[in-house]
């Protein structure tokens, strides 16, 4: 199955997609069709283990590349997580709530449920594409993908990767998670500046003909690990028609019943990666994006109307701290029944600073699958602190979020079908904010986020992950702080 541009442009294989990143004219891969899985099908997912369902999910996108080292591949990925489901699904309550976990891999996050894999699937396509330039693999993030990136990036043979990140706007836990990253092949720069401000200056990057002309001579071939790559989405799909096998296998649903999801998203991957399982025919009630107090897709999904222009804000969720949410785009290529050129036109706008209003008819059908919410951090702690008193367990800020959004909907609607939170990192990335809502300011006062950790998890008889606990000890490799119009200029400075 090839893969088209939303901007338009000749159609490429999924390795050509995964080495570009971002398609010529800044447009971003999507599917040429959604290949439907049946019901039957999924109902036998409901007896296989995860790197199965996640390597079928995958060959109907990647027809490129063999059955088997899709296999390989995700076998090789998935096998470094903590746990044998790979991404679990909790049950939270005895009113159809159940949490899917996504942050059991090495960084503990949701991104390694994608970036554990990606460079697995780069390699292979450098192959079948006879690239023989260094991969040299560019990252925006606001937090997790960054890290998650490096991890998996660090020391593949033949591949560079290089990471931008807002000087202020991450948990020390995921400062520190990349600054002391290894690897011969990692660079990592903080930018003076916000999330927007980084992936802004990344695609600008790849669209100067100058710049990549001038890597090209270097021998080096610009990608992308941010989720504007299409085999960073391709396997998030994957896990929404895993967690509906568990509760398939659990019997807490029937054959066919449908399920919300509750997500937290700021660049809108995450929870497109589940409308794309519902356009293959998984059966999806409501898809509840839930935002932070930068609230542009909630206000997006309310009125039709797309308008960065607010005050961005820093939250306890930095990782959702996103005005310009890329990946909105592939959702508007589906609203506007693939109309490039409208697409274009919208963009154009965001580019300029103009909103754009996409019209009553497209965002009646938006809403028909989408609804949102959008949750302040007081409200949030307040969350974490509920949820923990009456199921026990312990949330991220962006988890909670997701979940407050989904209360407030059931309140709002009175609809009762099963719901899956899903939970995007582990509550000790973000120890202090956790420790805050659960335990209050005045006990945490003067310690430092690691010694937060530590008070977390002996208040709730919990271990503090190893991959946190180390940080303080690590040495830091990268110190590298710029202004965001000198984001080209490092990247010529790596040798």
């Amino acid at each position: 199955m090839p893969l088209i541009s939303t901007r338009g442009g000749p159609a490429v294989t999924a390795s050509q997609a995964i080495l570009a990143g971002i398609a010529t004219g800044g447009g971003l891969y999507v599917p040429s069709a959604f290949c439907p899985i049946d019901s039957n099908e999924l109902r036998q997912m409901a007896d296989w283990p995860y790197a199965r369902r996640g390597a079928r999910i995958l060959q109907t996108f990647l027809d490129d590349y063999a059955p088997e080292e899709i296999g390989s591949a995700v076998e090789a990925a998935y096998g470094r997580f903590d746990v044998p489901e790979v991404a679990p699904v909790r049950k939270l309550d005895d009113d159809g709530t159940y949490v899917l976990e996504l942050f059991h891999g090495p960084t503990l996050a949701f991104k390694d449920m994608a970036l554990q894999l990606l460079p697995r699937l780069a390699r292979l396509a450098m192959d079948k594409c006879g690239e023989e330039r260094e991969l040299f693999v560019l990252v925006a993030t606001s937090g997790d993908t960054g890290k998650a990136a490096l991890e998996g990036f660090a020391d593949v043979p033949g591949t560079r990767c290089a990471v931008f990140y807002p000087s202020q706007g991450v948990s020390e836990a995921q400062r520190l998670q990349m600054v002391t990253q290894a690897g011969a092949n990692t660079h990592v720069i903080a930018v003076r500046g916000n999330f927007d401000d980084a992936q802004t200056g990344v695609k600008r990057i790849f669209g100067d003909p100058v710049f990549v002309a001038g890597m090209d001579a270097r021998g080096r071939a610009l990608s992308s690990a941010n989720s504007i790559n299409f085999g960073r989405l391709a396997p998030q799909v994957a896990y929404y028609f895993s967690a509906y096998a568990d509760l398939l296998a659990t019997g807490s649903i029937t054959p066919g019943q449908r399920v919300h999801f509750a997500v937290p998203t700021g660049n809108f991957g995450n929870i497109l990666a589940a409308e794309y399982a519902r356009r293959m025919g998984l059966p999806v009630g409501k898809l509840l994006c839930a935002s932070n107090s930068n609230n542009v897709l909630a206000d997006f999904i309310h009125t039709g109307v797309y308008d960065a222009r607010r005050p961005f804000y820093q939250t306890i969720s930095p990782s959702m701290d996103i005005l310009v949410s890329s990946n909105l785009e592939r959702l508007l290529f589906e609203l506007c029944d693939r109309d490039e050129g409208r697409v274009v036109r919208w963009m154009l706008a965001l580019k300029e600073g103009r909103p754009y209003d996409i019209g009553p008819e497209r965002l009646g059908a938006m809403r028909e699958v989408f609804a949102a919410d959008w949750i302040d951090d007081q409200t949030t702690c307040d969350t974490i602190q509920r949820v923990w008193r009456d199921a026990r367990y312990l949330m991220d800020p962006h988890t909670a979020v997701a979940a407050r959004a989904l209360m407030n909907y059931r309140e709002r609607t009175g609809d009762r079908t099963p719901a899956v939170v899903v939970s995007t990192a582990s509550p000790f990335k973000f120890g202090r904010e956790v420790a805050r809502a659960l335990l209050g300011e005045t006990l945490i006062q003067g310690m430092d986020d690691f010694a937060c950790c530590d008070l977390l998890a002996s208040s709730c008889n919990l271990a503090v992950p190893p991959s946190i606990a180390e940080l303080p000890s690590l040495p830091v490799r990268h110190n590298t702080t710029i202004d965001a119009p000198g984001m080209a200029e490092a990247l010529r400075n790596i040798n």
